[in-house]
């Protein structure tokens, strides 16, 4: 594996406030952050104004970008919040893969970096696998310019993948065993506490009906886990962020992305097809992905069927036994006549 490094310094004011400044808490309060939003007539993710070939914003879209941000950020914070994200003294290793997600990751932490209540450093790190036509040059010049300690990971495992993967089937699981095991055991590595990746609401939403659709299980992505191996905890701190929010935000920010040529080029992928439905639902039931992510904050053991997490053959010791009725001397107890 080769590696290469850069760093620049960064530091976190230490300030009297929180990562947001927002009451309460979950999906409950990110859906209503949201609603709040389409009353006051800021839902800018829709239809974000394409920006002009010389890469300058108009008034109007320097409009939407702030919105944007404030909710990103605001949304971000929250999560951050919500789970207990990052703590004071964290190195957070925000794997930047070139695409949209990423990008909006690294450029939000970097802006809550500055008012958060704890001081953290941000490293970013992406592992190159040497896919043919990977444009080398474009991150390093990113994060250069914009002034992010950062590691640059050579390892060659697109030809892993296309040599494990059997014809016909989809590279995404081999591809992102072998992607997480670089970037967790680089973790380690460089002393990274925290390792931060760029999921979203609607990614947590579709692993949630990929494995309801064709595992057969109720699972999704959580905002906070520990590796099978206890050695990383990974965050998520978009886990509030809708997809077309992050996607308006990066086309008005101009981020350099890079496109996916391993998968990105595969057709019927099962992840697609859910994501368009979830867009689909977006469109004709606005509200209704926002009680989806809220049902994932919301489980009730006792009303599922799954006997690992409630303890079904136990009920009868937990039930309440009435108290014996104690009869009236005087009185005649009923008497069945009937012949």
């Amino acid at each position: 594996m080769s590696i290469t490094a850069a760093s620049s310094a960064i530091q976190a004011e230490d300030v009297v406030s929180h990562f947001t400044p927002a009451i309460g808490g979950g999906a409950e309060a990110a859906a209503a952050d949201h609603e709040a939003d389409d009353e006051a007539g800021a839902d800018d993710g829709d239809d974000a104004t394409p920006v002009a070939a010389d890469g300058k914003l108009d008034s109007k879209q320097r409009q939407q970008l702030n919105k944007l941000q404030k909710r990103l950020r605001r949304l971000t914070g929250q999560a951050i919040q919500d789970y207990n994200m990052i703590q004071d003294g964290d190195k957070v290793m925000v794997c930047l893969s070139g695409g949209k997600d990423s990008y909006t990751m690294l450029e939000i932490l970097l802006n809550l970096q500055i008012s958060a209540p704890v001081k953290f450093d941000i490293v970013a790190v992406n592992l190159d696998q040497k896919q043919p036509g990977f444009p080398e040059d474009v991150l390093p010049k990113y994060l250069t310019g914009r002034g992010v300690p950062f590691y640059i990971l050579e390892k060659d495992t697109y030809s892993i993948v296309k040599e494990l993967t059997p014809e016909g089937q989809t590279y995404c699981a081999v591809c992102s065993r072998l992607r997480r095991g670089n970037l967790y055991a680089f973790a380690q590595e460089i002393g990274a506490t925290k390792v931060a990746l760029g999921h979203h609401r609607d990614d947590i939403m579709a692993t949630l009906f990929l494995n309801l659709f064709h595992a057969g299980r109720t699972k999704a992505m959580p905002p906070k886990l520990l590796s099978d191996d206890g050695r990383n905890v990974l965050i998520r701190p978009l886990a509030y962020c809708k997809e077309k929010d992050i996607a308006a935000y990066a086309q008005l920010k101009g981020f350099p992305i890079i496109p996916c040529n391993l998968c990105g080029s595969q057709e019927n992928l099962q992840r697609a097809a859910i994501n368009q439905m979830l867009r689909d639902w977006d469109r004709q039931f606005p509200q209704r992905l926002d009680s989806i992510f809220t049902a994932t904050q919301n489980i009730a053991p006792s009303q599922m069927c799954d006997r690992e997490l409630f303890d079904f053959e136990g009920l009868e010791r937990k039930r309440v036994q009435p108290e014996p009725k104690v009869q009236d001397a005087g009185r005649i107890g009923m008497v069945n006549l009937g012949l």
